[in-house]
């Protein structure tokens, strides 16, 4: 590792895992010049690939199994039930900006009346209760489906968030970097443990992914899942790992945390619905 990236790493640990004067633009700079610095064979947007952005081989494979996209059947699902009406005659369209579509580069988002991070997920469960229909049970299931169709309307729109700059906004950025930079869990691990620090190494015989495009490619029809997950399920799966007790879906704490992840991918192409692992 040369000086450049030595530097970086520090710069990134003072200013990101302890209460500083850093502006979150500052922060999202740092965050994203690592990760460009560390691999500069890679553009900026090919980070939303994940570990494919990584390893060639991988990548080969990963192309040739999404000739035949294993959550086609899924996704179209999610269409279905994104255009099937409520009981009272409307429907998911009439709750969203531009009826839905070519809005998943903006959410999170924070709303400053309830004073609180409002993830995709949440609005779509938060349309059906306004609509007198039952919520969605979070992280995968028809939730998982419902947003993986309209991130699919979204391909290619950059993510924009907008940057905290009230009082409230910087709370819930500052809460949601202080979980991503505290270690946790029997094995004493944080995100950045894996998705900075080790970035590209090998945790047993998987590849640790960069955490600059995590949000872009989610919901994710992931394998070992056999159907598609929400961001949410994949802390989940993290803090499992990590022999850490995972937290209820939408919990204050992951919507935090899903709101410091995405502005650190600000830019960054939505390529999502996505395949892994």
């Amino acid at each position: 590792m040369n000086l450049l990236s030595k530097a970086l790493i520090t710069l990134l640990l003072i200013s990101l895992t302890s209460v500083s004067y850093a502006t979150p633009e500052q922060d999202k700079e740092t965050f994203q010049s690592f990760y460009t610095e560390r691999f500069p064979d890679i553009s900026k947007a090919e980070f939303g690939d994940g570990v494919y952005a990584l390893d060639q081989d991988a990548r080969d494979q990963w192309e040739a199994m999404n000739d035949f996209p294993p959550y086609e059947d899924d996704l179209e699902e999610g269409e279905t039930l994104f255009n099937t009406p409520f009981t009272n005659g409307k429907s998911y369209a009439s709750c969203f900006e531009n009826d839905g579509e070519n809005i998943r580069q903006h959410y999170p988002k924070f709303d400053s009346k309830r004073n609180m991070v409002v993830t995709l997920e949440l609005a779509i469960n938060e349309c059906r209760t306004n609509n007198d229909e039952e919520p969605l049970p979070y992280k995968k299931g028809d939730i998982a489906k419902i947003s993986a169709y309209m991130a699919s309307t979204s391909e290619g729109s950059e993510i924009n968030i907008a940057t905290p700059t009230s009082k409230g906004e910087l709370a819930a950025y500052e809460a949601g970097k202080q979980y991503f930079y505290s270690k946790r869990g029997q094995l004493n691990f944080s995100c950045a443990n894996c998705h900075i620090q080790n970035v590209g190494r090998k945790a047993r015989s998987e590849t640790l992914s960069p955490a600059l495009g995590h949000p872009t490619h989610f919901p994710v029809y992931r394998m070992k899942w056999e159907s598609f997950g929400t961001l949410q399920r994949r802390f989940d799966s993290c803090n499992k790992q990590v022999r850490a007790e995972p937290l209820p879906g939408q919990s204050e704490a992951y919507r935090n945390l899903e709101y410091f992840m995405t502005y650190m991918s600000n830019g960054l192409p939505v390529n999502g619905p996505a395949s892994r692992k």
